[in-house]
């Protein structure tokens, strides 16, 4: 295959990004498939205890991996990949040897490490002709993850007999060995070449004023954008963490149903994304991708409508409105930047602002789960998640379309601003 070096990329790179992410969702994810049923602790739920914790704990990451993602070397990524994965694992066994609620604290040093994967892993991945494919094969990744680790927990405790305390540390360690051989695999990944520099512009690590300088380039657009990102990840990181009381009587009889119906999902946007590879001209590619994600905000309303007049099933409205929200999700974790950056020839890295846009929607999750616990606990997960689906909809349409027009408005009075390299 190295004969064709091109495919050689595409084929090693896809592979090796969706298993290493696929792999590190079975340290993180274990935790969602548990309900701890009639345990709280100062009137709050223990699994929103736990939740809350781990999010807070990502958000944490995120913030911090704003400056660690954009400044890191390439040659230092897989080795940060492992050392922040086996963090979190040993955060794991903490939670499974601690009693409750001591053991809460563990859940928040599992998520502190694990928010800076995603952007590490990217940055091997941008600035390349193949970029689309390999970052669709990587998105995909933590659709078909979040379904898989899902069915992996659930049946370790049903039919493995593992407790509900050990399952997310037992989920970890099946998933070592994958994970071990993925990321070495990501390490074989050749570096862009020239023609890649030439056709998607260098990428480079961004030391604080590189940072400071792309924001200020594009203050209105990325405001906005960001705003809307924050809305989607508190309603994707919701829809994930409690899947199972959002479908409160379908899981018991079919532990299997989060692994199809994600999987579905993830080859619909494996192939909507990929398919992007063949769009040459970068601002039209970008504007595609700003319709796929105001297509699946409508999506996510029209189907819960369509669920409340009983047009639909419940697990049917679960892939749907998990579509939809994957259509808007996925370009914002790279497709989006990666043609927002071609667009404008701007030398920097990709990994900077999903890092940043991701720590601003970890945050709102936060905020989401604390006004369901206290500001909506007599709402059913069901009905505050409808309820999510239409808010998201309509004021994540509207974000999006003045966010793009901000981008528009500069690409055609031909305001690019090539960054000037800066030591980092």
């Amino acid at each position: 295959m190295k004969k064709n070096p091109e495919l050689y990329t595409t084929a090693l790179g896809a592979i090796a990004a969706f298993c290493t992410y696929t792999s590190m969702y079975g340290f993180r994810k274990g935790i969602t498939a548990v309900q701890f049923e009639g345990i709280a602790f100062g009137g709050i739920d223990y699994k929103i205890w736990l939740i809350t914790a781990q999010v807070l704990g990502y958000a944490v990451s995120k913030g911090i991996g704003v400056k660690i993602v954009s400044e890191m070397k390439p040659h230092q990524r897989p080795w940060y990949v492992l050392g922040l994965i086996g963090f979190a694992e040993l955060a794991l066994l903490g939670f499974g040897l601690v009693p409750a609620p001591y053991n809460i604290i563990f859940l928040f040093l599992n998520g502190l490490p694990l928010g800076m994967v995603y952007g590490t892993v990217l940055a091997m991945l941008e600035g390349r002709k193949q970029t689309e494919i390999l970052v669709a094969a990587l998105t995909a990744s933590f659709i078909f993850a979040s379904g898989l680790v899902k069915t992996v927990a659930l049946l370790l405790m049903q039919q493995g007999g593992i407790s509900e305390l050990w399952a997310p540390f037992v989920t970890g360690l099946i998933f070592v060995v994958p994970l071990l051989l993925s990321v070495w695999g990501l390490s074989r990944l050749p570096m862009p070449s020239e023609e890649d520099k030439i056709l998607r512009t260098e990428r480079l690590p961004m030391n604080r004023t590189d940072r400071r300088n792309f924001l200020g380039t594009f203050p209105t657009g990325l405001t906005l954008l960001i705003i809307s990102y924050v809305l989607l990840s508190a309603f994707r990181d919701f829809r994930d963490n409690f899947a199972p009381e959002i479908l409160k009587g379908t899981v018991s009889g079919n532990p299997t149903i989060f692994a199809q119906t994600e999987t579905l999902i993830a080859l619909l946007i494996l192939g909507m994304m990929a398919g992007l590879r063949w769009v040459e001209d970068h601002f039209r590619a970008f504007t595609l991708i700003n319709i796929l994600m105001i297509a699946g905000a409508i999506l996510v309303g029209l189907s819960t409508w369509l669920y409340q007049l009983g047009s639909v099933s419940a697990s049917a409205w679960f892939m749907l409105t998990g579509l939809g929200m994957y259509m808007a999700y996925v370009p914002c974790n790279g497709l989006y930047f990666e043609r927002l950056v071609a667009t404008f020839r701007y030398v920097s890295t990709v990994g900077f602002i999903v890092t940043l846009a991701d720590w601003y929607g970890y945050l709102g999750s936060v905020g989401v789960l604390l006004y369901k616990n206290f500001g909506q606990s007599d709402l059913s997960f069901q009905q505050f998640f409808v309820y999510g689906c239409y808010g998201l909809s309509g004021l994540y349409i509207l974000l999006t379309i003045f966010s793009y027009a901000s981008f528009r408005r500069k690409y055609k009075k031909g305001l690019t601003t090539p960054r000037v390299v800066s030591p980092v």
